[in-house]
């Protein structure tokens, strides 16, 4: 099929998908028919322009990239920020994230210059497991060049069939020669909870980071792991949560309300409402419950917290969530690409719709400045009584704004002398890993790794004084330990180092009584 009729096919799949949910949900045959019609002309209408861009426009133009990065993405974004279409590497890579496994080598890479990079391996995958590490370049492939590949391309090579070999070779900072790693692809899970420990004897701690379909199992592992009955308090840490699969977060929050306690509602203008309640309940783990967030925190992750929260289960401790309150259905179109179209909003159990404004800002602005109304479009009320409001995310019960950055702190991430988020390392620890030093869990950096690190900034032209480290020592410190612990020992020990000094767990904890009163209270 050539790209124009590919093009046209895939429009009117996504047309006549939107008009059979206007059909099926439709009140009246009258409605159905103009629906009908107006579906008609748009294809018609589309058709024309089409064909006069094809045969008028100065230059050969690409239909598949108009209609794929520029007809559909354009229609879908007048309706709001969430309706999206997804091309065929997209869909497939969301399907992996639902399902919540595929089969590979089990590592994440990204783009650097013309290279790819491991960003990290997934502790226990096979390329753990082999000794790839993070900051490792991926030079081949087998016997093919990664070199001027994109990492998508780079990815796909990696990925097969469970039992298969593949070689990878890669060259690594402080050794002359390549590494090569035989490397036996696996089935690859995509966890959700990304630890789950004691953080001191009493009190549990679960990262949180995606809703798919295996979450409501691991959540239910992690509180066996960590035998939640007997916990004087838990803390449910979901800061940067983007969301995911509805059906997890009412599965999550199932397992911490009282049975037959509402959960969420939905409904929009041709879906009548649903209601989901807890089923099965929390079954006696009655556990002091503290929920981190901040702004990152959206979607399925605002309904568990919203559920916490209206039924006073438990605090919310952080910042205040990104406000996403619309539902998609998600369905594979043809060429096996996909849309997630919103076909209804959300409610939490007070009633509180918590979507922000969308229609009175640009995307940009919704996307990265996040305003908050500067008066809540509505205010509604707890089991207990308590106020909370809606149209602009999940308000904490506790407020507790992160640390910024002080200056010199941004120029090291800037530099990459350290990398700018957990999931990675640095340039420093990368340096630093190469002189192939002994580590192990009573890693701290001395004077001696401090003497390494400033000849380090030295030797790349990073600008900084004496007093720029003594202000910052502490916060270095421990960026050095967090990153070489996440090479060394995985992500969960790297979490570990980051939360010693985190003042919003630090208030989590102590509003651990606050919570259990709360709770009794409210029983």
């Amino acid at each position: 099929m050539n790209a124009e009729r590919r093009g046209l096919v895939l429009v009117i799949a996504i047309l006549l998908f939107c008009a059979v949910l206007g059909a099926t949900y439709g009140r009246s045959v009258n409605g159905a028919t103009s629906l009908a019609d107006d579906y008609q002309a748009a294809v018609r209408d589309f058709t024309r322009v089409l064909s006069v861009v094809q045969t008028n426009y100065a230059e050969l133009i690409d239909t598949d990239k108009a209609i794929y990065q520029g007809a559909v993405p354009g229609m879908l974004r007048v309706l709001d920020p969430h309706s999206t279409f997804f091309d065929s590497r997209t869909f497939s890579v969301l399907r992996e994230e639902q399902v919540g496994k595929y089969y590979g080598v089990g590592m994440v890479i990204q783009p650097r210059g013309n290279h790819t990079v491991v960003l990290s391996p997934y502790v226990g995958s096979p390329a753990y497991n082999a000794g790839i590490r993070p900051g490792d370049i991926i030079v081949k492939v087998d016997d093919k060049p990664a070199e001027g590949l994109s990492s998508t391309e780079v990815a796909d090579m990696l990925k097969g069939p469970k039992g298969t070999v593949v070689k990878i070779t890669v060259s690594r900072e402080g050794y002359s020669e390549p590494l090569v790693f035989t490397v036996t692809r696996d089935e690859i899970p995509r966890h959700s909870v990304d630890g789950a420990f004691l953080l001191r004897p009493g009190i549990g701690y679960i990262r949180l980071s995606g809703f798919n379909e295996t979450t409501d199992h691991e959540i239910a592992n992690a509180l066996k792991q960590l035998n939640a009955p007997n916990l004087d308090g838990l803390i449910l840490d979901m800061r940067a949560n983007p969301g995911g699969l509805f059906n997890a977060s009412v599965a999550v929050a199932d397992m911490f309300l009282e049975k037959n306690q509402l959960i969420v509602s939905h409904h929009g203008r041709s879906s009548p409402e649903r209601r989901y309640y807890a089923i099965r309940g929390n079954q006696g783990i009655n556990v002091p419950l503290v929920i981190l967030v901040n702004g990152n925190s959206a979607s399925a992750t605002e309904i568990v917290s919203g559920a916490v929260q209206d039924h006073d289960r438990g605090l919310i401790v952080g910042e205040q969530t990104f406000g996403k309150g619309l539902v998609q259905t998600v369905s594979g179109l043809s060429e096996g690409t996909g849309l997630a179209l919103t076909t209804a909003r959300y409610y939490t159990p007070s009633g509180r719709l918590i979507q922000r404004d969308y229609k009175s800002v640009s995307l940009y602005e919704y996307h990265y400045e996040r305003k908050v109304p500067d008066h809540p479009t509505e205010v509604k009320l707890t089991d207990s009584g308590r106020q909370v409001t809606g149209g602009g995310g999940i308000a904490p019960d506790l407020v507790v704004p992160y640390p910024k950055y002080t200056k010199f702190q941004e120029l090291l991430l800037r530099s990459d002398v350290f990398f700018p988020f957990d999931q990675s390392v640095g340039g420093f620890t990368r340096y630093y890993l190469g002189t192939k030093p002994t580590i192990t869990k009573q890693f701290e950096p001395d004077d001696e790794v401090m003497r390494e690190f400033r000849t380090y900034l030295t030797k790349h032209n990073v600008r900084f004084t004496g007093s720029d480290v003594a202000e910052n020592l502490d916060w270095i410190k421990r960026k050095i330990k967090q990153e070489v612990f996440l090479s060394t020992f995985g992500l969960q020990e790297s979490f570990k180092v980051a939360l010693e000094a985190d003042p919003q767990l630090q208030k989590a904890i102590e509003a651990i009584p606050q919570a259990r009163a709360l709770y009794e209270n409210a029983r």
